[in-house]
């Protein structure tokens, strides 16, 4: 039997890497408000915001694609805690150096750029380890992803709250420096939780990638060969679009021009995110007995096209906090099921380099995510931009009734969890 001991030693490194999520997600979502908010203040384009949310994700999504090989043969525990110690020193630079009068709009560029290179393997390599993490704490998949995603939800709410009230108070330059200082605790937190995890794939495992392009391309050819990946992939790289367009521009723009300002858009992010908590914790918890098809098409139906059409409206308020609460409560039943079903399809000597390849692929288009949503938006205005973006949303999400392909997410069993006596 186990003794307590034993239970919380097995425990420690799934505690510890969701801390360091949390800190890093309450960091991560205080940039996506500040930034934007940042450029907004000091240029008034929302062209220029979305050219910056591009300028972030695409390097995230190019290298979360060309680093998988790298998480395989490094280790993923390394490159995360040289990524999250990097990112740390660049985040910090970009409030340093608008302090010191040296911030022109094409170093902001190139700083949020190197940031989201940055932050592509990291993120990635958290997920590569969440199959070792489960394994050790002895409990499943589905328990894992939900309590991740509650986390994740859970910080992004506090974030959220955090966010609007530092860019309120203290400036959204500012700001930046809670976001440098959490990659710094995440780094210390997740590399003492972690420790002895993480270690690179064997060679002998790879022996038919000798190269890493090579490995890129068996990564690749494993990834095309199973349907509902490729049919995730595909209709997440849409969602994520339409996401970044909504988080980079159009909602930002919306609290703006209706005079709701940047602390009712944390606010309101808050509450999305605090609901979205709720739902999470459901799916740790059940989300083993619900169908998981069923449950997606549902969950995705809720949460995406109504928070456009209700900004689009020009709805009271209270409107839109409500359908912001119900949006967050169903999309908390999406990552833990996506979670699941990604990485029990994936064996583990490919493990790095596939779910890097896979999340490369789902965030593909958010770099135009915030190009199209500022020249939507100064283009046609931004309620009609809203209403196009809802639509269209509403259209992807609803494919999955009819690619039979997704209803064999139901059908894959997830393999047994060993648990240490």
């Amino acid at each position: 039997m186990s003794t307590p001991t034993t239970t919380l030693t097995r425990r420690a490194p799934l505690v510890g890497g969701l801390t360091a999520e949390g800190v890093s997600f309450v960091g991560t979502r205080i940039s996506m408000i500040a930034v934007p908010w940042f450029v907004l203040s000091t240029t008034g384009s929302a062209t220029q915001t979305g050219l910056v949310a591009a300028f972030e994700i695409t390097p995230l999504v190019v290298f979360k694609a060309l680093g998988g090989p790298l998480l395989d043969r490094v280790g993923p525990r390394r490159v995360t805690l040289a990524c999250d110690l990097a990112s740390a020193f660049v985040v910090g630079a970009i409030p340093l150096l608008h302090h010191l009068g040296h911030l022109g709009f094409p170093l902001l560029l190139g700083l949020v750029a190197l940031a989201g290179a940055l932050r592509g393997p990291g993120d990635a390599g958290k997920a590569a380890m969440t199959p070792e993490i489960a394994r050790v704490a002895g409990v499943s998949l589905e328990r894992v992803t939900g309590l991740s995603g509650a986390i994740e939800r859970t910080s992004t709410m506090l974030g959220a709250a955090l966010a609007g009230l530092l860019v309120a108070g203290i400036g959204a330059a500012n700001a930046l420096y809670v976001d440098a200082f959490s990659f710094l605790v995440s780094f210390v937190v997740f590399g003492l939780a972690t420790t002895g995890l993480g270690k690179p794939v064997p060679r002998a495992e790879a022996a038919d990638a000798s190269t890493y392009a090579q490995e890129l391309v068996e990564g690749w050819r494993f990834l095309r060969t199973e349907p509902v990946l490729v049919a995730i992939c595909a209709m997440v790289a849409v969602t994520n679009l339409i996401d970044q367009a909504w988080s980079a521009v159009l909602a930002p723009v919306w609290a703006k021009d209706s005079g709701a300002g940047v602390a009712v858009l944390g606010t309101l992010f808050a509450v999305m995110s605090g609901a979205s908590v709720v739902g999470a914790l459901i799916a740790a918890k059940w989300g083993e007995t619900l169908p998981r098809y069923r449950t997606y098409v549902l969950a995705f139906l809720v949460a995406g096209a109504p928070r456009f059409l209700v900004m689009a409206f020009d709805s009271p308020l209270w409107a839109v906090f409500a359908v912001m609460a119900l949006a967050g409560l169903a999309s908390g039943f999406l990552n833990p099921i996506l979670g699941a079903v990604i990485l029990e399809r994936i064996p583990e000597p490919l493990l790095g380099r596939v779910s890097s390849l896979n999340t490369a692929i789902c965030w593909s288009l958010m770099p135009l995510g915030g190009i199209l949503g500022g020249l939507a938006v100064a283009g046609i205005g931004l309620a009609p931009a809203l209403l196009v973006a809802g639509i269209a949303y509403a259209a992807t999400t609803m494919a999955p009734t009819r690619v039979p392909s997704f209803r064999s997410m139901d059908r894959a069993q997830a393999a047994p969890v060993p648990v240490d006596h």
